[in-house]
């Protein structure tokens, strides 16, 4: 017998889509099969501390073209590694909460959870699967980095509010005969920035994958300059680095699963070229703006294929199991496979080898 009653949960950052899948998960179980569902509020910080809300039909109309996420979310309450309140000391108390998730799922009657996020998330679901409690995962992240998945929900929306900041700084840069340099999210994967970049016609695109020499980015933008084009757009992923350099990190965040932000390599890129060059640099960091605002069509339609599917293969038997995109094709892999890895760009990716055809510098030779 299949789940009677699934709970449902975002994790980590937000980004356009979540809504569309909540909504898709709630009909299907309920008007398709009769099953009911619970909301879980913040992420799994909801399942600790018990704070669930009844979702029914009601509850999710209207949402689908709503951004961010009707249930919230939260990066920094891994069950396993919980921050419940400080020690003697003043600092975080780290404790396994995996328990208190079980309990709450118990309380409440949950056969099975449905958990959308990215490979943070994911990987914060494992303990509460080989505990017993059935899960399936569903893709999210503006940063596509998700292993198994041709693309991840989120993403396309991202790339396309990318490209069009992108397309606006290129005419500012234009007016003023200035490099600007804007720095853009992606964590370690240099899917966000190569797609907008070469979508908005970015000169010089810096990716995680590929460190960059300074010296080929300086060269290629007085070239320019001599040339007649007397600016330069520089797409920097935040995760890109100078070769034999480590990557900027902006702080640190205790309690957080993935406590490494990254940020300051535009800064740093465009105080380069201005020295090196003379040419006025200006810096935009894209920041948030990325995983905000309403979802474009595609990732609403893929974000309700994939909602639909968590439901029929939770009813088919299927557990503690990620819903991919394969070759156009909605499929399920193991947990497992996902957890703890990265998707990168190959540096031998086909848009990298078109980009590098029409001119566009990678800063490596």
């Amino acid at each position: 017998m299949g789940p009677r009653r699934i709970g449902v949960l975002t994790g980590g950052g937000d980004c356009p889509g979540l809504n569309a899948v909540i909504r898709a998960v709630v009909k299907t179980a309920t008007l398709g099969h009769g099953v009911e569902t619970v909301g879980i509020l913040d992420g799994y910080q909801g399942l600790v501390e018990d704070r669930v809300v009844p979702l029914d039909r009601d509850s999710v109309s209207g949402i689908l073209d709503q951004g961010g996420t009707i249930l919230g979310t939260n990066n920094r309450a891994a069950p396993a590694r919980y921050a419940d309140g400080t020690d003697a000391d003043g600092k975080p108390r780290i404790v396994d909460a995996t328990d208190r998730c079980l309990a709450t799922a118990q309380k409440h009657g949950l056969d099975a959870l449905v958990v959308i996020g990215g490979d943070g998330t994911m990987s914060c679901s494992a303990p509460i699967a080989q505990a017993g409690l059935p899960v399936i995962g569903v893709p999210k992240t503006i940063d596509n980095d998700l292993v198994g998945t041709d693309l991840t929900f989120g993403f396309t929306t991202a790339a396309s509010t990318a490209t069009e900041s992108l397309d606006r700084l290129h005419t500012t840069a234009e007016s003023h005969h200035r490099v600007i340099v804007c720095e853009l999210m992606g964590r370690n994967a240099g899917w966000l920035t190569l797609e907008s970049g070469v979508a908005s016609g970015a000169d010089v695109i810096l990716l995680p994958e590929l460190p960059f020499q300074p010296e080929v980015v300086c060269d290629f933008v007085q070239s320019r300059r001599a040339g007649g084009r007397g600016f330069s757009i520089v797409a920097c992923a935040e995760g890109a680095r100078i070769a034999g350099q480590e990557t900027v990190v902006a702080r640190r965040v205790q309690g957080s699963p993935d406590p490494i932000r990254l940020g300051g390599i535009g800064a740093l890129v465009a105080d380069l070229v201005e020295r090196e060059t003379g040419i006025e640099t200006r810096t935009t960091v894209l920041g948030h703006v990325q995983r905000g605002g309403a979802p474009v069509a595609a990732d609403r339609v893929l974000a309700t294929q994939f909602g639909h599917a968590a439901v029929e293969f939770l009813l088919q038997g299927a557990k503690n199991q990620v819903v991919v995109l394969r070759n156009g094709t909605i499929e399920h892999i193991d947990l497992m496979e996902v957890t703890g890895k990265q998707r990168l760009v190959p540096t031998d990716h086909p848009l990298i080898r078109a980009a590098r055809s029409i001119g566009t510098c990678f800063g490596v030779q």
